[in-house]
């Protein structure tokens, strides 16, 4: 298969899924018009829309599936969609969160969730409208993001984030550190609930001795480096579901605290490792892992092999090509 992912990098998932595909013999790769300083370069062709508009015949003719992610399509104005269509291509859309969650609706389970990244819900139904029309089929990286797309499709699947777990070697927190690192790496503070989790840091320094460092503005490569050394990483605590940083981490072996909202806790596996914690219990539960060095390395023991088996990008790469082919 030729395989076509564009047009916006989300946590570096157009990269690992074409590596993946290329692995079994496809032709894949990720056209990238969104650039950030977390510097994914890997199966990706970092380019500009207009670049994208220019070739776009030949990119239709090309390529047989088009996975398009993030709301977005070869066009601005999602004139080729329609165009694919006529042309018998296979396509389906990989939404990711802030691309369709809808305001009041994500306030409805979730007193805490940040929506601020989101356009109006008038442009968000409008976009689902005219992409619903000619694909048929879409992507989520979980329930949670799940009820936002489900009225547009036909079908919806739920596919967790990939990651290529070569390049995460687990290091394990040891139980005989007596000053443990916690830290936490906000793309975007608001979002991510960066207020509330260093309120509490500010509350546990009066009666625990630990460090505590904030990473912002790194590329992956440099982060990641950083990740390892940690002893507790807080993810995210408003959104009600984890993300990219909380899957790098448990690849490395380290306890994740993330918030999953108790509606959603039944819909993953049973064996997830992450501590659950919103900015009501947050202090809690890092003064628990605090507490216990044999439960901080327990769970990055089970954080690592529940990415092995749910996020490895072999696996969802599986998963990816077997709902392709039945398209």
């Amino acid at each position: 298969m030729r395989v076509f992912h564009g047009i916006i990098e989300i946590a570096g998932q157009m990269g690992i899924l074409s590596g993946a595909m290329k692995k079994r013999g496809h032709i894949a790769v990720g056209y990238n018009i969104f650039h950030s300083y977390l510097g994914y370069q890997e199966h990706l062709i970092n380019t500009v829309q207009s670049e994208i508009s220019e070739t776009s015949k030949h990119i239709m003719n090309f390529f047989d599936i088009f996975h398009f992610h993030y709301n977005s399509s070869l066009l601005p104005n999602l004139s080729d969609l329609p165009r694919l269509q006529e042309k018998g291509k296979k396509m389906i859309m990989h939404h990711w969160g802030n691309d369709v969650r809808f305001h009041g609706q994500a306030r409805e389970n979730n007193p805490y969730v940040y929506t601020g990244d989101s356009p109006p819900d008038e442009v968000m139904h409008d976009r689902l409208t005219r992409i619903s029309a000619s694909i048929r089929q879409a992507i989520v990286q979980d329930y949670e993001v799940y009820p936002y797309v489900t009225p547009y499709y036909e079908k919806v699947h739920v596919v967790p984030i990939a990651i290529d777990i070569r390049k995460f070697v687990p290091a394990y927190p040891t139980v005989y550190k007596g000053r443990p690192l916690i830290l936490h790496a906000p793309t975007n503070p608001l979002f991510k609930g960066t207020e509330f989790v260093e309120k509490a840091i500010e509350r546990l320094r009066k009666d625990y001795t630990f460090d505590y460092k904030r990473i912002e503005r790194m590329s992956n490569v440099e982060a990641t480096k950083l990740y390892r050394e940690a002893d507790i990483i807080v993810d995210q605590i408003l959104c009600g579901s984890y993300g990219l940083l909380s899957v790098e981490s448990m690849a490395l072996g380290k306890p994740v605290v993330t918030f999953i909202r108790p509606d959603l806790v039944s819909q993953f596996p049973p064996e997830l490792p992450i501590i659950n914690a919103n900015p009501d219990t947050v202090y809690d539960q890092i003064k628990m892992l605090l507490d216990n060095p044999h439960l901080r390395h327990q769970a990055g023991i089970n954080g690592r092999k529940y990415v092995e088996k749910y996020h490895a990008s072999d696996v969802v790469a599986e998963r990816v090509l077997a709902i392709y082919e039945n398209l």
